[in-house]
C-alpha cells in the first residue's frame, strides 16, 4: 500500500487541555501516532443519559497509520477520562505524499 492509503486521522474529545497534552505527549512517545494537534475549546452539546448535555471540550486531530490504528486506539481509550469516548478514526484518501510518508516513518509503519 501506498502512504496515501495507509494514513488515518483519528478524532477525539476530552475535558481539558492539561488532558489533552498528556494523551498527546503519551501518543507520540509511544509512536503511535505521528502528530496531535490539539485545538481551542470547543462547545459540545449531545445527548447522554436521555439528557442534552452541553460541554467545553478540547478537541484531538491524531495523525497514525492503518496497521497502527487499533494500537493508538486501545491506547487512547486507556488514557481517555470519558466512560464512552468518541474515538472516530477517518483514511486519508488525498495528502501530499511527503507529508504522509512521515506520518507512517514517525510511526514505525515506513514500507
Amino acid at each position: 500500500m501506498t502512504p496515501k492509503e495507509e494514513i488515518i486521522i483519528v478524532f477525539t474529545h476530552v475535558p481539558n487541555k492539561a488532558c489533552a497534552e498528556h494523551i498527546a505527549q503519551t501518543l507520540i512517545t509511544d509512536k503511535l501516532a505521528a502528530c496531535v494537534n490539539i485545538s481551542s475549546p470547543v462547545t459540545s452539546i449531545y445527548r447522554w443519559q436521555g439528557q442534552i448535555e452541553q460541554a467545553e471540550e478540547i478537541a484531538l486531530s491524531i495523525k497514525t497509520t492503518r496497521q497502527g490504528y487499533a494500537a493508538c486506539a486501545a491506547r487512547l481509550r486507556m488514557l481517555h477520562p470519558y466512560e464512552l469516548p468518541e474515538i472516530v478514526g477517518i483514511h486519508v484518501s488525498e495528502g501530499l505524499p511527503e507529508y504522509l510518508a512521515w506520518v507512517a516513518a514517525e510511526t514505525g509503519m515506513q514500507e
